[in-house]
Order: C-alpha cells, then structure tokens, then sequence
C-alpha cells in the first residue's frame, strides 16, 4: 500500500533538522526521507524493539512502556514492524506522546500493510522515517541496515522479548557499538521464545520492569530545562571547550573535548536542553549563554577557553 507523497520531506546531513544523536554514528545516512513532524527527531528517544510474533506478555509490556515513556516527555522509536514494534508505537500514542517509525523501506510504502492507519497516526504526533527514497520497496536486506538507525537515534534501546537469532538483536548490537545503551524484559524462560533478551541481561544489559528503571539508566532529567547534574561552564569539559558565539561540528567538539561522538551526543542534548547551547544551520552548536542553576541565580560569566 502506498501512502501519497505529499508531505515526505528530505533532510540531508549537514541540515538543522537532521538529528544531532544519528549524526553521532559512524555510518549515519546521507539523507533521510521523513514524513510526519521533522522536529520528533530531535526530542530525546528511546527504541522498544522486539519479536515480531509476539506473546500477550511481550505486547502489553511494550504498550505500557511506550505508554509510560511518552507520558514522560520521550519520543518512542521502532520499526513498526508486527508484535513489539507496533505494540510500543500504540502505546506512545495512548500516552499521547510522540512516536518515530524507521522504515526498511520508502516512507510512501507500508509495510506491513494492515498498519496504514497506525502510519497516519504516527505522521500525526510522530514522523515516518526512511534513509531509503520514495517507492522502494521493502525488500529483506534493507532490515537489517535500517535497524542502525533505530539504535542512532535513540539514547537507548530496549529488548522486550526476542529469540537467539531474533532481528531485534541487530539492533542490540547496532547499539552497542554506537555507544547506546541496552536494556531488556525478563520474560518466560521456556520455549525458548526470550532466549537472546536473557542472553542479553548474563551479558550486562540493564533489566527493565517499569519505565523507572529506563529513566534511571539515561540518568537525567528528560523534559526538564534546567538539568539537575549541569556544572557551571567553568568545569563543564564540552562547555569549557567552547567559545561562546562561535559554531562547532560533532568531530571538532569531539577532537577538542576528548570524547569520542557516541559519548559526546547525550551530553550536547543535555546541554541543550537546559539551555547552554543550541544547534545552527549545517549541524553544528553554539554556546550562546551560561546554564543557570537550580536556584534560578546565573553563574559568574566568562570567555570559554580552548582545552
């Protein structure tokens, strides 16, 4: 079924609205083909991912914790694909957030195509995603390539059941060596229908029961201005980097800082996100006022200096 392409809007790297956390990756995509709402992609996310035959278990999981993200100002990411995927977008939805849907794809193809109305709801609050053009089809190899974006644009993913060779394990480990963290659903240990979630969890990724224990994890405040573990600029080591007024690129702040761009992306959100600095035209940040602490009084000013 095809959707029509009004509306489907191409962002290139290099773009404003082209997404800080995937410009972090190694492999980001040249171009992404969005439709729905340009600005979803800058909020902070998290990836639900899981078995595309999924237990009533695994659904309602991914429901209340989509729900449950959403109502805490967390853009929901997966790939509405059947079972867990589309179970986690309905559940942002119910909790009237927002919701980002990566397609293997053309952002005009759905795909599976009983899910044209969870798309245009998605578009509605969220936005379709596709590093693919218009009118490609979803053929099996584009899957696992779009499953990088799924992990890139999140702060973390999170594994609500998956067997031992499951897709949803590509995305683990897309994750994993973007530098996100992974967590995972304790589910029922016969049949092996969680095998590859539990594996995950011997290996150290963070068990999740409830929202709470993801929030933990990302361990800071998601939809808050001023952010609780802000230093004053002075011992900040990005802010400490920077000249205010001047603009810099993900690899310059990365050279200069010492840390590498899948490390240095969350904490470029939290600084924006209390207001220390803003994103420019080519992707680039600049620092443009000192963070104000909790009490609402500013922190003595001065000229940032090279590290």
């Amino acid at each position: 079924m095809y959707l029509p392409l009004v509306d489907v809007t191409p962002v290139c790297r290099g773009d404003l609205r082209y997404p800080t956390a995937l410009a972090a990756i190694d492999d980001p995509p040249e171009t992404l083909w969005i439709r729905g709402r340009a600005d979803a992609l800058q909020t902070p996310c998290v990836a639900i991912v899981g078995s595309r035959v999924a237990s009533p278990y695994a659904l309602e999981v991914a429901r209340q914790l989509g729900a449950d993200l959403a109502r805490r100002g967390i853009t929901v990411t997966s790939g509405m694909a059947r079972g867990v995927d589309s179970a986690a977008h309905r559940g942002a939805l119910d909790g009237g957030g927002a919701t980002i849907a990566v397609f293997g794809c053309g952002v005009d193809v759905i795909y599976p195509r009983e899910h044209a109305g969870l798309a245009e709801q998605i578009c509605e609050k969220g936005a379709l995603v596709s590093e693919l053009p218009p009118g490609t089809l979803p053929l099996k190899y584009h899957f696992p390539n779009r499953n990088r974006i799924i992990s890139g644009l999140s702060l973390a993913v999170v594994i609500v059941e998956a067997a031992d060779k499951s897709g949803s394990l590509i995305t683990a480990n897309c994750a994993l060596r973007q530098g996100r963290d992974v967590l995972a659903v304790p589910g029922n240990i016969l049949g092996g229908r969680n095998c590859g979630a539990h594996r995950l969890l011997r290996d150290g990724a963070k068990l999740v029961e409830s929202a709470n224990d993801i929030i933990e994890e990302l361990n800071f405040g998601i939809g808050q201005k001023e952010s609780k573990g802000l230093k004053p600029a002075s011992q900040d080591p990005v802010l400490r980097c920077m000249t205010e007024g001047e603009p810099y690129d993900l690899d310059e702040l990365a050279d200069r800082c010492g840390l590498d761009r899948a490390r240095l992306f969350p904490r470029l959100l939290e600084l924006e996100l209390a207001g220390a600095l803003r994103r420019v035209t080519g992707g680039r940040f600049v620092r443009f006022g000192l963070p104000r602490r909790s009490s609402g009084r500013s922190e003595p000013g001065s000229k940032g200096r090279p590290c």
